[in-house]
């Protein structure tokens, strides 16, 4: 029986009863949104005992290169798992593998491929290392092709597969007892972009880059395990032998992922036109409603805000405990959350992490930015607009929000940057980067900062049209920076060069420092024209004014990055003056003769560029002494970061 419902103006049907070979292929889309280059139809059935995924996947590529193609490449993930000298597991560390049982170290075996049309490719496939020279890295395979794939053709190739999880879960994948999380699972080929493959092989500190197609997947667990995955599901089947097999049908999707759990507690609510499920672990099931509140807020922030989510449903996983390491994790409608039992009320992690994954599926997914050499693109525009929308949801302790305790999202961010600040330009192949440390801070943290003080210098509503115009012009497009900075500069009306090309393509950093303050009494006859007070007393100058104080200012630029800052000076009788300087130069001094004493001068008083990086030293009172406070990492430095007023 097929059902035809509305949703979101196009049509989907809704198959109950009967399986998927007596049935038509399920609709979502009246017309597809994306090129659908990549296109899997799978069937995986789980061992809950032994952590393994048989699967059967038939993959569809059609060649929109170009040119003619005589060679596949493809991911295999879970081989990052199967011993400690894959790539990721030097990169990560020893500390990483040693987490893993001696038995929970996992894999991905590629048994047959073959085209559709009969040829076998099993013993064609070569494991290659493209990105280092690890032969023991078996994370990337070659497969030749008997013959090209010429332009604007299809090639089908089917895949037998089996994928053991590690355990406990490690880098987004894998077990805890009952407990599946089953990511980067399946064969997974890789983009052809600029005239070859760009199928990197899984580091230490990268993500994913895909492109666009349609999933049918088919996968068997336990009977009594709740199903989340990518997608919508089309049909549940008790096979009557103690499984069933849940049908997930996605379309204009990149990747999908699914969890598996006989504890999950189901709870289910709606945002706008997107009908949202939680899946809570028992033991944490009252804390269902806040994280059904939270993807409710980043549903209807993420689409107010930046544009439209186009798919009709979004999953959110609580992991199991002991399983972090697949919390706080992104895959096209179906996001995971990261929380612990007795969770205070005011300790709002949870709703960051779900903002924050949520809004993944805008700028990870919806545009499918190359996360292994432009993280930037995905992973800090993300962390900006989460720190926006944590703001204007909570307001000033974002994070932490307790008695006596308060921590905005904003100032957690500062202090990852300040850590390293200027190691690596942002915009550098992530496994690249000098340290783990490094990339936090060049694809998270950095990027944000520095969209939050583009954001201050335009305007709040020229930065979200460039956010909505980049969204919607980019949709489905594997966008690079180069086309986030022309958005920039069409939409703002200037050419933002001066911004982007230090901020992004160089270490540079960007530091205001008040570096001296004085003020002094002027004594008569020391140049200036004074007379006597009208009683014959006090000297004035000339305009019946009292005491006069000569107040000197300077300011230096510390960093190389030049950008426009304004400096204010407070007076004891009240009076503040604001200068604004053009940055250029390395610093500038500022003189004036006032009735009044200065009491204090401070670089950037309203906080506008976020990007400073040390806010210690925006600020400086008269009668200090005039050195510069405690070192960038000093003790105090770090407290004032997170504490700055």
């Amino acid at each position: 029986m097929v059902h035809a419902i509305k949703a979101r103006g196009l049509v989907f049907a809704l198959l109950t009863f009967f399986p998927l070979p007596l049935m038509a292929q399920p609709v979502l889309f009246e017309r597809p949104l994306s090129p659908r280059i990549a296109s899997y139809d799978i069937d995986a059935r789980l061992d809950a005992e032994t952590r393994t995924v048989t699967g059967r996947e038939v993959l569809t590529w059609v060649n929109q290169t170009g040119q003619a193609i005589n060679e596949l490449q493809f991911h295999l993930y879970p081989n990052a798992f199967r011993n400690n000298k894959s790539t990721f597991m030097k990169e990560s560390g020893e500390k990483t593998w040693k987490k893993l049982k001696a038995d929970g170290w996992g894999f991905c075996e590629v048994r047959r491929m073959a085209l559709a049309s009969g040829e076998d490719l099993t013993g064609a496939i070569e494991f290659i290392h493209p990105d280092d020279d690890n032969a023991e890295d078996k994370t990337v395979a070659r497969v030749m092709l008997p013959g090209p794939v010429g332009n604007g053709e299809a090639v089908t190739v089917e895949i037998d597969f089996l994928t053991r999880l590690p355990e406990p879960a490690i880098a987004r994948s894998g077990a805890k007892g009952d407990y599946f999380f089953v990511s980067q699972w399946f064969p997974k080929i890789g983009v052809w972009e600029g005239g070859e493959w760009n199928c990197h092989q899984y580091h230490g500190a990268t993500e994913f880059f895909a492109d666009f197609g349609v999933y049918n997947v088919r996968i068997t667990v336990p009977a009594r395990d709740v199903v989340g995955a990518t997608g919508t599901r089309w049909e549940k089947k008790d096979n009557g032998d103690g499984t069933a097999t849940h049908f997930y049908h996605a379309e204009d999707v990149h990747d999908f992922a699914w969890t598996a759990s006989p504890r999950f507690v189901e709870f289910t609510g709606r945002a706008q036109d997107v009908e949202v499920r939680v899946l809570m672990q028992k033991e944490r099931a009252y804390q269902g409603g806040r994280h059904l509140d939270a993807a409710r807020l980043a549903v209807e922030y993420f689409q107010n805000w930046y544009g439209d989510y186009p798919y009709p449903n979004l999953t959110v996983v609580d992991p199991a405990a002991g399983a972090s390491g697949t919390g706080g994790m992104e895959y096209p409608t179906l996001i995971t959350a990261g929380t612990w039992f007795g969770l205070p009320q005011g300790v709002l992690a949870p709703e960051m992490v779900i903002i924050h994954e949520f809004g993944h599926n805008f700028w990870y997914h919806l545009v499918a930015s190359n996360e292994f050499e432009e993280a930037w693109l995905d992973e800090g525009i993300n962390t900006y607009c989460e720190i926006r929308i944590m703001e204007d949801i909570y307001g000033p302790g974002s994070i932490i929000n307790l008695p006596g305790l308060k921590i905005d999202d904003l100032y957690a961010r500062r202090y990852s940057y300040v850590m390293a600040p200027d190691y690596d330009p942002i915009v550098r192949n992530a496994w690249q980067d000098y340290n783990h440390a490094s990339y936090r801070s060049m694809a998270y943290s950095k990027p944000a900062l520095m969209l939050m003080t583009l954001e201050n210098y335009l305007g709040t509503e020229t930065m979200r049209q460039i956010m909505r115009t980049y969204l919607e012009r980019f949709r489905f497009k594997h966008p690079k920076t180069a086309d986030f900075i022309a958005v920039a500069n069409e939409v703002a009306g200037q050419d933002l060069g001066w911004f982007f090309t230090p901020m992004l393509y160089t270490n540079e950093t960007l530091d205001y420092s008040v570096s001296y303050v004085s003020t002094e009494k002027v004594a008569a006859g020391k140049g200036y024209d004074y007379t006597l007070g009208p009683d014959g007393g006090g000297m004035t100058d000339g305009a019946g004014n009292g005491e006069m104080y000569e107040s000197v200012v300077k300011v230096r630029r510390l960093g190389g990055f030049q950008f426009p800052v304004e400096v204010e000076m407070w007076f004891a009788d009240g009076e503040t003056v604001r200068e604004s300087w053009d940055g250029q130069d390395t610093w500038i001094e500022y003189r004036c003769l006032k009735p009044a004493k200065l009491i204090k001068a401070v670089a950037d008083p309203d906080r506008k560029i976020t990007a400073d990086l040390n806010y210690k030293n925006n600020e400086m009172k008269t009668g200090k002494k005039t050195r510069q406070p405690g070192g960038l990492y000093s003790p105090g430095t770090i407290k004032y970061l997170l504490d700055p007023y």
